[in-house]
């Protein structure tokens, strides 16, 4: 720039406070430029040399408790001091000079916008509106240099995305395939745009923490991961996050968002299903950054277009956005099978723009423990939910106000979606590959709480009421195995002694666990029909066990014989999966292993065939140190097992999904050859369930579970169990998946019957 260029200052500003403060900084900076607004200027008509510096006049809260943030009570009496009225600037201004800021947005010339015009904008899109966005988009960044990265929100987001030429583009396409006009579809998909973006306010994102907040700062204290927290501010810089957090309760995104905010990273743009858009939450949450979409719009081609076009202009933007990938919050306590709905249309996003790439940064948040889960328990044995509210809110606000312990946000190795695409390779089962993969870093994130391991050893016993020295016995070889694994465990001192006491007193207090100390000393167990809820807690872990169960029921498969060397068809099964397994006895309990997998696929998140084998060699590790170098007869299996009495991990880690498996395939047997439809199929199963846990049959009285029979029918169906298909004898083949299971749950009790260092621990009759 030549000093004899032209210097137009553009603000905003709009009081006679603010107007001064703008020309005071102007008059030292910018001695000779002209102060204007946007309104009566003509940008077309400026030469081109014509430098705008986009200046704003900012305005700061007091100071409370260490930061500047708008309170609840502001808004009560309806002032917000991030734009005070106009009257009391003057007083604010001279009690508090710090309060107004004027910041200076990067300048640049005429020339240059009209370049980034050409480029960005679609044909007949009018210049001024486009250099009026420029200049408030550069205030903006200046703006957050100052109240910080947490306040970066997106501006004007509906306006900017239909005058794009990629947007214009794309609606002329869609049209054509609908056999409408463009301009319908483009008015239709910006009407629908505006039903959605979140219209994110500063003002809005401090009142929405300040009130929803004590939904959680009550009921847990929250512990983050702060190392990883680092490493993806690091990230942030150069690239937009997507957290996909798993989905326990409904605070889930307080929390997440209370810890970003903390550590002063951007808000998410937090993509939620509208069913909780109801007043008040939904205008508030909309304005402090919830985007809350329909559950289902597959059939509407217009609402999807404009789905795709508002996440591509997110992902190109930078803006950090979140969802839940498993849809809705986990029934169970595992992760649900991911929905790969939104994931798509990122993936599209991403391939739309030129090197462009998200950072996808798989969250885990746990609790100790979690009011809602009483209800969602229900749910699973064939309940009906409850509609969200107002009412609904209250009563869940009330159950708050109780200390429920801590609640642990953790983050797995973030993942470069671009990367992840590229290893999955080509194929329809690309994307859940990819799903998967985020969901096994999710689960390896997870760590074991106290209460998840009371409710492994309490689940894990008979139906009956244990010491707290026979609980410390249960745990004590878990801690050990913990500890060997580096698995992220809890604290020991809270499952062992006074600790352990209090973990189980926690549990008590809501009704999960009952003690009776009516005798010479107290004893615990799990409160009648409240077996689900224990679950809960218990299933958070399992995911760190599963390797080791699978190798624990393949090993007992060797030892009495069930397998055989079989190293011919060995051989072969190594090179169709392209992988290198041991020969001999070792070779085909490997094989059992994957047979075992392929049996819980639908239940747990496995990796792929040769990183899963690799596991089960790391579990083996620990098992029986130099098993490289033994031959696995009979008797060295059944000497490593008896090794590790009190230590076995089989029994209380896959009972529950066998014993499901068990009502399913019994269900199935009894049709016959019929078809059924899969709702009625599940609530078929729901009441043979409870009628085979009354009578004994069934050992685990939580596996009576619609989740668990949505697993069950997965696995059926791919089998073609249920319509029969590719199936000569469908009957025949039922009562082949029945003989597997009964197979499997015998194996579990001869498992159990090892256990002698715990009598009592299970019963030894076979299931």
């Amino acid at each position: 720039m030549r000093v004899t260029d032209p210097v137009m200052v553009l603000t905003k500003a709009r009081t006679s406070c603010e107007i001064r403060a703008v020309t005071e900084w102007v008059s030292e900076r910018y001695p000779h430029a002209e102060v204007i607004t946007s309104a009566g200027v003509d940008f077309d008509t400026l030469p081109p040399n014509t430098l705008l510096v986009p200046v704003r006049a900012v305005w700061l809260p007091a100071v409370r408790q260490g930061e500047r943030r708008v309170t609840l009570g502001d808004v009560l009496v309806l002032s917000n001091p991030r734009r005070p009225l106009g009257v009391v600037q003057p007083l604010i201004r001279r009690r508090r000079p710090d309060s107004l800021r004027v910041v200076e947005g990067a300048p640049a010339t005429i020339a240059e916008l009209r370049e980034r015009y050409a480029r960005s904008q679609a044909d007949g899109a009018p210049f001024g509106e486009f250099v009026v966005f420029q200049a408030s988009m550069s205030a903006e960044r200046a703006e957050r240099q100052i109240v910080g990265d947490r306040y970066k929100v997106p501006r004007l987001v509906a306006e900017q995305i239909s005058s794009s030429s990629r947007f214009r583009t794309s609606a002329a396409n869609l049209a054509e395939e609908l056999g409408r006009p463009t301009d319908a579809v483009v008015a239709e998909a910006t009407e629908k745009l505006s039903t959605f973006v979140a219209t994110q306010s500063r003002l809005m994102d401090d009142v929405f923490s300040a009130t929803f907040d004590r939904l959680h700062e009550r009921a847990w204290n929250v512990t983050v991961d702060v190392k990883n927290l680092n490493t993806l501010r690091t990230l942030n810089k150069s690239t937009g996050l997507v957290f996909l957090p798993s989905h326990r309760s409904y605070v889930d995104p307080l929390v997440l968002a209370k810890v970003l905010r903390d550590n002063d990273f951007p808000p998410n743009l937090v993509l939620g299903g509208n069913n909780l858009s109801f007043w008040p939450v939904g205008p508030v949450a909309r304005r402090a950054g919830m985007i809350f979409i329909r559950r289902k719009f597959g059939a509407d081609p217009v609402y999807k277009f404009a789905m795709r076009s508002y996440l591509a202009y997110i992902v190109e933007k930078r803006f950090n956005l979140e969802w839940y990938i498993e849809g809705g919050r986990s029934r169970t306590g595992k992760l649900r099978k991911p929905k790969l709905g939104l994931l798509t249309y990122v993936v599209d996003a991403v391939g739309q723009l030129e090197d462009a790439d998200v950072t996808i940064v798989p969250t885990s948040i746990v609790y100790d423990q979690l009011q809602e889960i009483g209800a969602m328990a229900a749910e699973d044995a064939g309940g009906t939910k409850k509609p969200e509210g107002v009412a609904w809110l209250l009563r869940y606000a009330k159950a708050q106000r109780n200390y429920l312990g801590e609640a642990r946000v953790r983050f797995g190795t973030p993942i470069s979606l671009r990367t992840a695409l590229d290893d999955a390779g080509e194929g329809r089962a690309r994307l859940e590959k990819v799903a998967f993969r985020v969901m096994d870093e999710i689960n390896s994130a997870t760590p074991i709480s106290a209460t998840s391991l009371a409710g492994f050893a309490l689940l894990g016993a008979q139906d009956r009421a244990f010491t707290l020295a026979e609980i410390e016995a249960i745990l004590a070889p878990l801690l050990d195995y913990i500890s060997r694994r580096d698995l992220p465990g809890p604290d020991p001192t809270q499952c062992r002694g006074i600790g352990l006491t209090q973990t189980l007193r926690v549990l008590a207090s809501n009704g999960v666990v009952s003690c009776f100390d009516g005798g010479s000393e107290p004893v615990w167990s799990i409160v009648p029909n409240n077996h689900a809820v224990a679950a809960y807690y218990r299933n958070g872990a399992l995911h760190h066990f599963v390797d080791r169960a699978i190798v624990e029921v393949s090993m007992l498969a060797v030892a009495e014989g069930v397998v055989r060397a079989g190293v011919e068809q060995a051989e072969a099964t190594a090179t169709d999966e392209g992988v290198e397994i041991h020969e001999g006895l070792l070779e085909a309990s490997q094989r059992e292993a994957l047979r075992v997998r392929d049996l819980l696929k639908f239940e747990f998140f496995f990796p792929a065939k040769k990183e899963f084998l690799h596991r089960l060699g790391t579990e083996l590790d620990l098992l029986a140190p130099g098993w490289r170098a033994v031959v696995p007869t009979q008797e060295w299996t059944y000497e490593v097992l008896h090794g590790h009495t009190g230590a076995l991990l089989a029994r209380r880690t896959l009972q529950p999904f066998f014993d499901a498996q068990l009502v399913f395939s019994t269900r199935l047997v009894e049709l016959g050859t019929t078809a059924r439809d899969k709702d009625d199929l599940i609530t078929d199963c729901l009441g043979l369930g409870r009628q085979m846990s009354l009578q004994g049959v069934v050992r685990s009285k939580d596996s009576v579970s619609k989740d668990l029979y949505e697993g069950c029918y997965q696995l059926a169906d791919i089998r073609g169990l249920i319509h029969g298909e590719d199936i000569e004898d469908v009957s025949a083949a039922r009562h082949a998946w029945l003989d597997e299971v009964e197979d499997m749950r015998k194996r579990l009790a001869r498992i159990a019957s090892i256990e002698e260092i715990q009598p009592g621990l299970w019963s030894k009759d076979t299931p």
